[in-house]
């Protein structure tokens, strides 16, 4: 077992999970007190790191892309202060950090896990019922139902239609970005069927968000939500069946099919494959009918 503890939390490796307890430093993020206890199994993880610093260095957790409906829906733009899988390493535990990174790094060698991406949520996600007031509204849910009120910031074009409810089941996704600069953040649902939405300000099915300090709360509801739709790499799959087959390029007209026309087709095959413009089923398939004709 490894285990470093420190003012911004506790990671303890058992040999199968990382597990990570926030601390209760004052540098810790709202985000992370909320969010609690997290359990990253093993086969979520696609690596991690240790960074030195002067005053203090960070523990990094890599998760795989797709095995965390938080990661997912954050992409990258949460702070430091808010990230789970951070940790703050005062410089005197530099050899601990380091002892814990080789761990986890032989586990995975060891177990030999796939650091790719996955076509399935790995953690659970933050515990629901929740509700989360930020911006210019408060966001219910429940685990089925999303309720959205609306409060005195409200731009009154959409505090006039009143308050919304709708259930998982009528969304098509769920997208959080954070206040940046000038730019206010959001946090929408997009109904399933909806035309294109309206500006954050005036959108009744959007929460805006003005930088302050809950909106990352607000990224801990899109991750419940995430967590109950279709994941994205079966949507991804959905979109390729529904897609319309290629169709594959015609041999020039008044080409013999001698062995040397049939040669120049397979390498057009080849490179068509190569490209990416034919799957490998696709290739496959072609190149065996081409391969009849010899």
């Amino acid at each position: 077992m490894a285990e470093i503890i420190q003012k911004d939390g506790t990671w303890t490796f058992d040999g199968e999970s990382v597990r990570i307890v926030p601390g209760r430093d004052k540098g810790v993020g709202l985000l992370r007190q909320t969010l609690g206890e997290v359990v990253v199994p093993l086969r979520a993880l696609a690596g991690i790191s240790y960074e030195p610093g002067r005053k203090a260095g960070r523990l990094r957790l890599r998760l795989r892309e797709g095995a965390d409906p938080l990661t997912q829906v954050t992409g990258g733009r949460l702070p430091d202060a808010s990230d789970p899988y951070r940790l703050s390493v005062e410089p005197d535990r530099t050899g601990v950090a380091e002892y814990f990174v080789d761990a986890v790094r032989n586990a995975l060698l060891l177990e030999q896990v796939d650091p790719g991406p996955t076509d399935a949520y790995l953690l659970p996600g933050p515990a629901v019922p929740m509700a989360v007031g930020a911006g210019d509204g408060t966001v219910t849910f429940d685990g089925d139902r999303v309720a959205l009120e609306w409060n005195w910031t409200t731009e009154e074009a959409k505090r006039s239609g009143g308050p919304r409810e709708f259930r998982v089941t009528d969304l098509r996704t769920v997208e959080w970005a954070p206040a940046k600069g000038l730019e206010n953040g959001w946090l929408r649902f997009s109904l399933a069927g909806a035309v294109q939405p309206a500006a954050p300000k005036y959108d009744p099915y959007t929460v805006e968000l003005f930088g302050f300090k809950k909106d990352p709360l607000m990224a801990l509801v899109a991750a419940a939500v995430a967590l109950r739709l279709p994941h994205p790499a079966a949507s991804a799959q959905e979109r390729v069946e529904d897609a319309p087959p290629k169709e594959l390029p015609a041999p020039a007209a008044g080409v013999a099919e001698d062995h040397d026309a049939l040669l120049r087709r397979l390498r057009e095959l080849g490179d068509l494959h190569q490209t990416g413009v034919l799957t490998a089923d696709e290739f496959a398939a072609a190149k065996q009918s081409v391969l009849r004709r010899f």
